[in-house]
């Protein structure tokens, strides 16, 4: 019997035999794409009888598939099997009726493939650390808004009623929407995602949520992804929108996913710990120097899409240049603490819009580089003799462009991986920003 299947007993023997079981796909955006099983059908999943075709990793944020990709009928779009990933079937709480969700990975045979899986991507940067002697324990805060419900997609967002434009830890605030927020903390709770705090962000409907350190870098990416279903779940049943969109609204500050990353020797001691109390260990040292030294190339991860770029304007409330500093939240890398088993590195750069698999493991595998290496990082913001670095690419294609024939994300990501990643962002490029906005046509059609 597998885990899946035991698993699948244990989870009947709680909830009753699911409705249908809804089989989630991570795709290269980390839009989730899949089917819905009945749940008296799931010997079909666990005997191989699911099946969507591979190009379902790599379609463009509209949902078509991308010819340059190499996948897709320009290869007769072949299909993948769907294998359920252990440990993340859980009860859609805010479905109607008994309904289950799970991830799923697929391969010609069953078996993921890191050219095509985010998760194995990811998977493929532990085994590095792994091979160092390394295990890295993670976590990550993801920020939200809460917006009204729009009746066209193309709507601008509006924020709910009666609050204040700046909103930064105010009490008032969670009281007003304690329904909401408890019901996502109870979905989070039916399906095991370990929320640590609960906060309300600076922007107005902003929320942020942290979740709990876990050595599994796998679950903690399953559940950034969980979380974001979730919330968009929970809130649309009370007549409004959720979205982890980098920047909904220009004057506001954005959505970020920040990481944070430990690593633990085989003895389960934190090698980022300095002997000295202030001081900046050597292992943490060349972690932050291979995290910095490769930001630039992977930045088209950190930002996906169009939107995330307006996150590195000037006074956008994120850090915009590969910089560091102990605990300073203006620098892209941020210390925390450097002394005992709190001692790790915060990245801060990444808004909420990634895949949280592709992000981790650009963290992870700048880490793994800037270890190997013993690399030095310039000096830190707090110490004030550093040259400022040059600010991050505010330019979309730009990013795209350096990350296409970077290196770096060759040998983090996997070459093919990189390139099949590359293709869809350049279609995304062409999707979208060849379409006339309304402010031309506002500013430019009756005056020229």
């Amino acid at each position: 019997m597998s885990d899946f299947d035991i698993e699948w007993q244990a989870y009947c023997a709680a909830h009753g035999t699911p409705d249908r079981v809804e089989l989630m796909l991570c795709d290269l955006n980390a839009v989730l794409r899949g089917k819905w099983l009945p749940g008296s059908e799931i010997a079909k999943l666990t005997g191989g009888g699911v099946k969507l075709p591979l190009s379902t990793y790599a379609p463009n944020i509209l949902g078509s598939e991308v010819e340059s990709t190499g996948l897709g009928i320009v290869v007769g779009d072949p299909d993948g099997v769907l294998r359920p990933v252990p440990g993340t079937l859980k009860p859609m709480v805010w479905a109607e009726g008994n309904v289950a969700q799970v991830l799923v990975e697929m391969g010609p045979a069953g078996e993921p493939v890191a050219s095509y899986s985010p998760r194995e991507v990811l998977r493929r940067n532990v085994d590095v650390l792994a091979a160092l002697g390394l295990r890295p324990v993670v976590a990550t805060e993801l920020e939200f808004y809460v917006v009204q419900k729009r009746e066209q997609a193309d709507m601008p967002p509006m924020p709910p009623e009666r609050l204040p434009d700046a909103q930064n830890y105010d009490l008032e605030v969670l009281d007003r929407h304690s329904d909401i927020l408890t019901d996502i903390l109870d979905a989070c709770e039916a399906q095991g995602l370990p929320t640590d705090t609960l906060i309300a962000e600076y922007g107005p409907g902003q929320f942020e949520v942290n979740f709990h350190h876990t050595d599994d870098v796998l679950a903690a990416a399953d559940i950034a992804l969980m979380f974001r279903r979730a919330v968009r779940g929970v809130v649309a049943q009370h007549e409004l929108e959720a979205t982890f969109m980098a920047k909904p609204y220009a004057e506001q500050p954005g959505n970020g996913m920040h990481m944070h990353v430990s690593l633990l020797n085989a003895a389960g001691e934190n090698v980022f710990s300095a002997q000295t109390d202030g001081q900046v260990g050597p292992i943490l040292r060349h972690a932050v120097a291979g995290v910095l030294a490769s930001m630039r190339d992977m930045q088209a991860i950190f930002a996906p899409h169009m939107n995330s770029y307006r996150r590195f304007q000037p006074n956008s409330f994120a850090p915009a240049t590969p910089d560091w500093g102990l605990d300073n939240r203006a620098a892209a890398v941020r210390l925390p603490e450097t002394q005992g088993k709190a001692a790790r590195l915060e990245h801060r750069i990444s808004g909420a819009d990634v895949n949280p698999y592709l992000a981790l493991a650009a963290v992870l595998g700048g880490i793994a580089q800037g270890i190997k290496a013993r690399a030095e990082p310039p000096a830190m913001l707090d110490e004030g003799a550093n040259d400022p670095a040059p600010p991050l690419e505010h330019d979309w294609t730009n990013a795209v462009t350096r990350f296409a024939s970077s290196d770096i994300a060759a040998e983090i990501l996997g070459a093919e991986y990189r390139d099949i990643y590359a293709a869809v962002r350049r279609d995304e490029i062409d999707q979208l920003t060849t379409i006339i906005s309304p402010i031309e046509y506002a500013a430019y059609l009756s005056r020229l």
